[in-house]
């Protein structure tokens, strides 16, 4: 099958009706993929939060298809309040860490999930209380394994530290924002509570070599490809045109798309990176395993990696 590419169900229930939804999901698991990412807040912004988990647990019921999938969602920046915003988040305390997993399990028609991320970080809150609470639900069979997204690095050492010392699960799945393309230099994100991997995590990771690394806006909201959608104000930087330039020559060599080259980058980064791909239509789910089989040699990613 060649490499991993994991299924972002944002859209599931909120942009995306379920005939188009069920498509997707069809043609994803058809082409040998088993990994879909949600999460118990989407898209909270213009819904409920509920969406995207219930199109899956519909989706899963139909399907009858559970033990194939590998399933992650997400829990801690689900708003308290419909209407408000990251602001009002469930954070994660204890109670809301468990209350959070029923929710989510009642919504997707399960028994588990084979990952469960915090959402985001919520520094009022105890590590240990939270570590422990995640712990709690591994030990009741709620939860396989165990993730952090949006977390600063020391935040991530700090938290697998702890755990350590308690003989708690680990944090070994780690997402974030990346992509080929990167913002300025301590740039704020339009986007609430969106988080870069950075160089130092990347350091970290390889040094750890048990943590799995899951990248969200991967192809910029299109902005690669679709001139309709042109880059945000903080890829407006030298870096960018020495980039784009080369993955357009390199594109232009392997006779495939920019949008390929920059999965197949992920994929192939050190240590590699599983990109979450969210897309709307079977034709751009296509077009992203198809990345999959990209071969990039250590040439390809060295003059990938040079441009600044």
């Amino acid at each position: 099958m060649g490499h991993e590419i994991c299924l972002g169900a944002l859209p599931f229930g909120n942009t995306l009706d379920e005939r188009t939804s069920f498509e997707i999901l069809d043609r994803f698991v058809d082409a040998g993929g088993t990994f879909i990412d949600t999460a118990n807040n989407y898209a909270f912004w213009t819904g409920t939060g509920d969406e995207s988990e219930d199109m899956l647990g519909r989706w899963i019921k139909a399907r009858g298809n559970r033990d194939s999938l590998y399933l992650a969602t997400k829990m801690g920046a689900r708003p308290l309040t419909p209407g408000t915003g990251l602001e009002n988040a469930e954070g994660l305390s204890a109670t809301a860490v468990k209350a959070a997993i029923d929710g989510s399990l009642t919504r997707l028609g399960i028994d588990r999930v084979d990952v469960f991320y915090a959402h985001i970080e919520d520094r009022a809150v105890p590590l240990e209380e939270t570590l422990g609470a995640f712990a709690e639900l591994v030990d009741a069979g709620k939860v396989t394994t165990i993730g952090a997204s949006n977390h600063a690095t020391w935040r991530l050492e700090r938290a697998r530290a702890l755990a350590k010392a308690n003989g708690w699960p680990l944090f070994t799945y780690v997402q974030g924002r990346h992509s080929y393309l990167r913002p300025r230099p301590n740039a704020v994100l339009n986007e609430a509570g969106h988080t870069q991997l950075t160089d130092e995590l990347f350091d970290y990771a390889r040094a750890e070599g048990d943590l799995k690394l899951v990248a969200y806006t991967t192809l910029l909201f299109g902005a690669y490809t679709n001139p309709e959608k042109p880059l945000q104000e903080y890829y407006d930087h030298p870096g960018t045109t020495r980039r784009l330039r080369v993955l357009n020559e390199v594109a232009a060599e392997l006779g495939v798309t920019t949008n390929q080259v920059v999965l197949a980058w992920l994929l192939h980064s050190d240590p590699p990176v599983v990109p979450i791909v969210g897309v709307s239509a079977v034709a751009q789910l296509e077009e992203a395993l198809q990345a999959r089989e990209i071969e990039l040699d250590g040439d390809l990613m060295s003059r990938l990696d040079a441009a600044r």
